[in-house]
């Protein structure tokens, strides 16, 4: 029993160093935590909030002022121009876009066999709309070696045949005898018939016809001073 006594002081000495150092240990590895990973938790209080206090709102973004004021002008883009309705009673030029000092008079030109042109060409790229010269209705649809693709069209008081020759094609929808207005599109420029591959153009004629019936026959008047100037047929 005597030497009981040393030996249990001895292992509680032993069980008090192993005690502190358990606690140096655990102190030092929270420092080394907050160093190197950076948490810092906040304390309760600061993570809780009062509903029953009134929170501060924060300042807006400034609206920009072209949602406000009523005198900004917001830029349209602006539309395709429309194709200006036709007045009075002239001719007009029966290729779109086509102003009337771009003509040329090939009126007397020669042809082969020793023919006349008796017409003018109106040059337009390929595919460009055809327009009725004036009131009237669509007389002979006509396919030719010559004129290729054609188109008669008869005046309303059935005195003049004008003859659009050399389309690429006649619109869709137009059909023998119906009426047409003056601007209305009733083909396209091309190079059918003997125009040449490529050489893209309307020819054009008016002739004055005695016998409706027979509008392929008549006498060959030129188109090229009466489009210069939007002059009537008489």
């Amino acid at each position: 029993m005597e030497k009981a006594g040393p030996i249990l002081k001895r292992i509680a000495i032993a069980t008090y160093l192993v005690f502190l150092h358990v606690v140096v240990i655990v102190l030092v590895g929270e420092r080394i935590f907050e160093k190197n990973v950076g948490f810092n938790p906040l304390p309760v209080a600061e993570t809780v909030i009062d509903p029953t206090q009134i929170q501060e709102i924060p300042t807006p973004l400034p609206i920009p002022s072209i949602f406000y004021e009523s005198n900004v002008q917001i830029e349209q883009p602006t539309p395709a121009p429309a194709i200006p309705l036709t007045t009075g009673e002239g001719l007009i030029v029966p290729v779109a876009g086509v102003q009337p000092d771009k003509l040329t008079d090939a009126f007397n030109d020669a042809r082969s066999d020793g023919r006349i042109h008796d017409a003018i060409d109106i040059m337009a790229p390929l595919g460009t709309p055809v327009l009725a010269a004036i009131d009237g209705k669509i007389a002979r649809f006509f396919d030719s070696e010559l004129g290729g693709i054609t188109i008669y069209q008869l005046t309303d008081d059935a005195k003049f045949v004008l003859y659009y020759a050399h389309l690429q094609k006649r619109v869709d929808g137009i059909i023998e005898g119906m009426p047409i207005k003056k601007g209305q599109t009733i083909g396209y420029v091309g190079d059918t018939g003997n125009a040449g591959a490529g050489n893209f153009h309307l020819h054009f004629s008016i002739a004055r016809v005695t016998d409706p019936k027979r509008y392929w026959e008549g006498t060959y008047i030129n188109p090229y001073p009466l489009l210069k100037s939007g002059g009537k047929l008489e």
